[in-house]
């Protein structure tokens, strides 16, 4: 159902009309394309006569300031199809849509000067836009309809709100994003890079990013193993039919990369391949490699697997979306008596590894049965009954999504709400009733008769490089000491401090603590405020004083100096 507009969202559509009749006036002979609202703002594609660049912004920002203040009314006029052919003669794009209207009569808009082809709803006039609370912010280009295909048309972004208090708030808040920004931050931290020339959405990480990634995984999958979970490793790609009876290349062909035409490349092979979206058929395939009785479930199989979906490049962002991508991925085969109990085990443990990350606000969504569905009603109605069994159980408020369910059972989705208060995908717990089904996974139960088991698809922390990614805007880089790839600098003041500085590090090392020693022809000046822009947790710097009375100068990442102390309190402190 569509989603009625609010007063902020006819006023960011009249202001795309604004624009447009501004670039109107000052750029004679454009073409239009569209114009929406869209979160914080508006857009609109024009096919200009000549380019221009984001230095023009303001010439036309001051133009939709006059316009506004001379309070232009919004009149909307139901017309036949051929009389808006007429209108629009000289617009090729707004008669191509025209053409793709399957109604008779079409509703256009008239703002002064300009007329645009729009279903609305707008404003009444633009008394009702606080000239001040807008900014126009970018230009980019944009394929007309999404289709690389059609003309590049030139998109002109803006941002709008009631007021100009409202819209100033934003643009500091907007402010700190940027300095949050973990592209910013993997690359000023040399933590990973995307390079073009091996495509892009492929992420590939540095050492001390590696070791970040490494750090993660080797603390879930400690937590997952103590948990009862079972370690298995599946292959990157599989033959074709295998996704076929997953229902992934009917149901999911749009995420997928093309497969490999094998008989193509070699005249010897019959099968055709695909790169793996998901890890879930492999499990299954393991699973069925024995007969299962009840008694050997529940069973739960986790892999930090590797998988890769076609996103369009165009919404492609750092290491939040991606192409290739690592999951903590778990599947657990349960019998429907063992469901709520191994939900409410999910939860715990969810709550448990988030709270150890520093994540304090979440938000939970419980999302039931969809219009069109797969399985039996009643075994839908105690899904649904035993994940909110297990919400209940955790003690964990939650928004009802009804029938935002997927098709082939309910589920759970944890976001994480970052410190500017942006919600981010993190957990899921999918209970699902279709695989089982097509895979025809069975065990046996105690009266010997087959039955299906439910399976449940859960990934705590999800995509992995989004889960970092997500971790260095948190901390705005400054990641906990337990996390930091590098945790201690040692500094010393010169030559003669270096031997010294060196059994502090072995020692440092020996206790498990990742430290190097900055020994390069540097002042210390220099390399304190280089480690304070690395954001390194701790930095020890070694003198005559600290030789003499066999101690260590802390500086702490944000405090600076915090004193002298012994080597041994330094290990102590920071190991606690």
């Amino acid at each position: 159902m569509k989603k009625k507009a609010t007063e902020i969202d006819k006023i960011r559509h009249s202001l795309a009309h604004i624009m447009a009749a501004a670039v109107q006036e000052i750029y004679p002979g454009v073409k239009f394309g569209i114009g929406p609202a869209i979160e914080n703002g508006f857009y609109y594609d024009f096919d200009l006569p000549s380019p221009i660049s984001e230095n023009d912004l303001k010439k036309i920002e001051r133009k939709m300031q006059k316009l506004i203040k001379e309070n232009i009314r919004f009149e909307k006029k139901l017309i036949s199809k051929r009389e808006a052919k007429k209108i629009f003669k000289d617009q090729p794009y707004k008669l191509e849509l025209i053409e793709k209207i399957p109604e008779k009569n079409v509703s256009i808009y008239k703002s002064g000067k300009f007329l645009d082809l729009c279903k609305g709803p707008h404003i009444k006039s633009t008394k009702e836009i606080d000239p001040a609370g807008f900014k126009l912010t970018r230009v980019s280009g944009a394929y007309w309809q999404g289709s690389e295909k059609n003309p590049m048309l030139t998109r002109i972004y803006g941002l709008a709100f009631k007021t100009k208090k409202q819209l100033k708030e934003f643009l500091e808040k907007e402010k700190e994003a940027e300095k949050r920004d973990h592209r910013i931050l993997g690359k000023k931290l040399d933590l990973f890079h995307i390079d073009e020339n091996i495509g892009p959405g492929l992420v590939l990480w540095h050492p001390k990013g590696a070791l970040i990634k490494y750090l993660i995984e080797n603390y879930a999958l400690d937590e997952y193993l103590k948990n009862g979970y079972q370690l298995v490793c599946t292959p990157h790609i599989a033959k074709l039919n295998l996704w076929e009876t997953s229902g992934h290349t009917k149901f999911y062909k749009e995420n997928m990369f093309p497969p490999f035409h094998m008989a193509e490349l070699k005249e010897e092979e019959k099968d055709d391949y695909q790169i793996k979206p998901m890890n879930c058929p492999f499990h299954i395939a393991i699973y069925k490699t024995k007969i299962r009785s009840y008694r050997d479930l529940p069973i739960r199989y986790t892999e930090l697997g590797t998988v890769y979906r076609y996103e369009k490049s165009g919404v492609l962002h750092g290491l939040t979306r991606v192409r290739g991508f690592t999951q903590d991925d778990a599947h657990i085969f349960c019998t429907p008596e063992q469901l709520s109990q191994e939900l409410t085990s999910v939860l715990k443990l969810t709550f448990k590894i988030l709270k150890k990350f520093g994540f304090k606000k979440l938000n939970v969504y419980l999302s039931t049965k969809p219009k069109k569905f797969v399985g039996d009603e009643k075994i839908w109605h105690k899904a649904e009954n035993s994940l909110k069994y297990a919400l209940k159980k955790v003690k964990s408020k939650y928004t009802l999504d009804k029938g935002g369910g997927a098709f082939y059972g309910p589920k759970i989705d944890i976001k994480i709400k970052d410190a500017l208060e942006r919600e981010w995908q993190c957990t899921t717990i999918q209970v699902d009733f279709n695989l089982p089904e097509r895979f025809d996974v069975t065990y046996i139960d105690q009266k010997g008769r087959k039955k299906r088991p439910i399976m449940v698809h859960r990934a705590l922390l999800g995509s992995l490089e989004r889960f970092i990614g997500v971790l260095l805007e948190y901390y705005e880089g400054e990641l906990p000491f337990w996390l930091s790839p590098i945790q201690v600098w040692i500094i010393p003041l010169g030559k003669r401090h270096l031997k010294y500085a060196e059994q502090v590090m072995k020692k440092l090392k020996e206790k498990g603590i990742r430290a190097e020693l900055k020994d390069e022809k540097e002042t210390v000046s220099k390399k304190i405020r280089e480690g304070e822009i690395q954001k390194i947790p701790y930095l020890l710097v070694i003198g005559d004083r600290e030789i003499n009375s066999k101690t260590i100068r802390v500086r702490k990442r944000k405090k600076g100096d915090i004193g002298e102390m012994k080597l041994d309190q330094f290990i102590d402190k920071i190991k606690k």
